[in-house]
């Protein structure tokens, strides 16, 4: 499945953000995947062409896990954050996307 197959617009919207935590590092430098924040109705085949059309990588697989929202309390009040998704993607031997030099270009 190529990106020809997507909108490419859709693929622009699917990828939020990258998560940069002490885990994301870990599973990083271990595994050579990279944790995303992606759109909550976003397709393992979405994200994997969205990733290969920005960063000019080849992936190998896509892992998806929705992250479901805490419910957090200001007084008497009690409200509920949103549920969301992110993407564990696994690049392919010798793959690395760099977000700091990313930013600067």
């Amino acid at each position: 499945m190529s990106a020809q197959k997507f909108n490419e617009e859709r693929l622009l919207n699917v990828l939020m953000a990258p998560q940069i935590s002490e885990k994301a590092t870990y599973v990083a430098e271990k595994n050579e995947q990279v944790i995303f924040h992606v759109a909550s109705d976003a397709t393992k085949p979405e994200v994997k062409a969205a990733v290969e059309m920005l960063f000019k990588v080849t992936v190998d697989s896509v892992q998806i896990c929705n992250v479901k929202g805490k419910s957090k309390r200001f007084g008497k009040f009690s409200g509920r954050r949103s549920d969301w998704k992110k993407a564990y993607v696994c690049l392919a031997p010798g793959q690395e996307i760099n977000f700091a030099a990313s930013e600067q270009g």
